[in-house]
């Protein structure tokens, strides 16, 4: 396992936290959904809107695997990646890091900065209803998936450090 993958809702902090533990790690960090926009040529929103979420769903596993074959790299996922089973399975066989993060956060943090929904609503419902949904329908992927689960909502550096050294106990052959 040479590299790190961040799963979870939006707004979790995969991108914040992921790009202090590869700064800690002094590693690579690269965003899957940041990625997929250059590689569409256009934000996620408009992709959607002209092609479907099935050709953004092809789009996203074509990035995670190329991210896959990454050496020494820490890499954010977008918040649905773990719906299709090729995604999974990759990111079962990685390090995957699962930022869980309960729905009043993760709705306070996309009211305090919209640039989280850059993504068409998935169901069309309030915010707090379409997180708790899309929560509890992912849950079992997202923990499924992962290396290890760890709390979203502590201290940013207490986050950091911890995902770091569970790394490093693998990496050293501590773990698993």
């Amino acid at each position: 396992m040479n590299n790190l993958f961040f799963v979870g809702p939006r707004a979790c902090g995969k991108t914040t936290v992921g790009r202090i533990v590869a700064k800690m790690l002094q590693f690579d960090f690269f965003d899957s959904d940041a990625l997929i926009v250059q590689k569409a040529g256009c934000e996620i929103s408009k992709f959607v809107e002209d092609n479907g979420w099935d050709a953004f769903r092809d789009l996203e596993v074509d990035v995670l695997k190329s991210l896959s074959k990454t050496e020494r790299s820490v890499v954010s996922c977008g918040g649905g990646i773990v719906v299709r089973d090729e995604n999974y399975k990759i990111l079962k066989e990685r390090f995957t890091v699962y930022l869980k993060t309960d729905v009043d956060t993760l709705v306070r943090r996309l009211s305090a900065n919209p640039a989280h929904g850059q993504r068409p609503s998935l169901t069309g419902k309030f915010l707090t209803e379409e997180v708790s949904e899309i929560l509890e329908a992912r849950e079992d992927l997202y923990s499924g998936c992962a290396t290890v689960i760890v709390n979203g909502d502590g201290r940013l550096h207490d986050i950091c450090e911890k995902i770091a050294d569970a790394f490093k106990s693998i990496e050293n052959g501590d773990n698993k």
